[in-house]
């Protein structure tokens, strides 16, 4: 039978809950962006383009659409 080093068996034990504890967090961590997101509410353009934060949604005109035109020689 083989038996497992003591300072083995401590150190998988260690990694093992430090990576519950990292799932742990970033759980946490989405569980709180998606509820500040659900609270904030949908945050869209009249185009239904979403927003992003901070910046404005912008008041110029679209550009028209190009047509190709032939090379001048």
């Amino acid at each position: 039978m083989l038996f497992m080093h003591p300072d083995l068996a401590f150190i998988q034990a260690k990694h093992h809950q430090q990576e519950l504890t990292a799932y742990a967090d970033r759980r946490r961590l989405l569980t709180a962006a998606l509820r500040a997101r659900r609270i904030r509410g949908d945050e869209s353009d009249p185009d239904g383009n979403p927003v992003a934060r901070g910046r404005p949604a912008g008041n110029l005109a679209k550009c028209p659409p190009r047509a190709a035109v032939p090379a001048r020689q």
